[in-house]
């Protein structure tokens, strides 16, 4: 079952792993200074995922931010979107984000800037509230 970090209702922010606290990290810095409600979900497994509490906070929030590691094309974040587009297509306000990896090989001395960070994924909420 996935975990709720944190509450919210203006967003669903999803991750696993080491990105969680990514996520946790940008829902704190635009709740502080946008006063935007990030709901934070840790997926905890991915196979199998747990569709009904992401599709439950989606449609609770209307939009979704999906973040891993991985690169962006091909990554599991790509199936949550598609999942979620259609159980929630009605409830949606905005389209669903995912803020990944590059879609390129990187040599670990560049890793700070392949990774997803904080200020990337602050500016993708903020996008996706605004849509």
């Amino acid at each position: 079952q996935a975990h709720l970090v944190r509450q919210g209702s203006d967003i669903t922010l999803v991750a696993w792993g080491a990105q969680v606290h990514v996520l946790a990290q940008a829902a704190q810095a635009v709740a502080e200074a946008d006063g935007i409600s990030c709901e934070v979900l840790d997926l905890r497994t991915l196979l199998p995922w747990d569709v009904q509490a992401v599709t439950s906070s989606v449609a609770k929030t209307g939009r979704l931010l999906v973040s891993h590691e991985a690169p962006l094309s091909s990554g599991f974040g790509a199936e949550l979107v598609a999942e979620v587009s259609r159980r929630c297509f009605l409830s949606l306000e905005a389209p669903p984000v995912r803020v990944c990896g590059a879609d390129t090989p990187f040599p670990l001395v560049f890793e700070p800037l392949y990774l997803p960070g904080v200020e990337r994924i602050v500016d993708a909420i903020r996008d996706t509230v605004r849509f």
